[in-house]
């Protein structure tokens, strides 16, 4: 697309992709727990919602995590704790499975019968840039009515078909979508 960003930041601006921050969003929308992975409790909370169903299993080993399931019945017990490595699988896994679980209903949420969710974008923040190299760029908001693509890549962690298809939904925004292709926060509610 001819309006992608080459050097972005290269003046001062700062932000992050609007598709980041979309995912985000999502991640912030689909919940879970708050203990940290760290914390004896966060990690047995995590291994409890991988573990209950052969389909979590199923989906956590294909997500990564494949300790043999005597490891996974002596931490259940508390005999033996993650290493840190094994720690950052199960997050990641959690993460996984946690996005696959929610994604069907995070998607009806969010498409609400064909009315589609109001979206905020925030502009990028150009307070270092030198007032000569300033572009005026303003708080803009638009209605998405299809949420499909963005959180089927989303669930999946397909990060190029997600930023993809959020540059197909921003096009909206009219001959300057281009200048939302960074921002400092993307806001919806579902």
């Amino acid at each position: 697309m001819p309006q992608k960003n080459i050097d972005f930041g290269k003046f001062g601006a700062r932000g992050i992709k609007g598709s980041d921050a979309v995912a985000r969003k999502l991640d912030e929308l689909a919940g879970g727990i708050a203990t940290p992975v760290t914390v004896r409790r966060g990690w047995i909370a995590r291994l409890h919602y991988l573990t209950r169903t052969d389909h979590a299993r199923t989906a956590a080993r294909n997500a990564g995590l494949t300790v043999t399931d005597r490891t996974l019945k002596a931490w259940l017990e508390g005999k033996r704790a993650p290493s840190k490595a094994n720690l950052e699988r199960i997050d990641a896994a959690y993460r996984v499975v946690r996005r696959q679980n929610v994604a069907r209903h995070l998607l009806k949420r969010l498409n609400r019968e064909g009315r589609g969710t109001r979206v905020e974008i925030h502009p990028l923040d150009q307070s270092q840039v030198p007032r000569p190299l300033q572009r005026v760029v303003e708080y803009r908001s638009l209605n998405v009515r299809r949420w499909d693509r963005i959180v089927g890549a989303w669930a999946t962690g397909d990060h190029q078909g997600l930023e993809a298809a959020w540059d197909d939904t921003i096009v909206d925004l009219g001959s300057q979508w281009g200048q939302y292709e960074y921002v400092t926060n993307v806001g919806f509610a579902a």
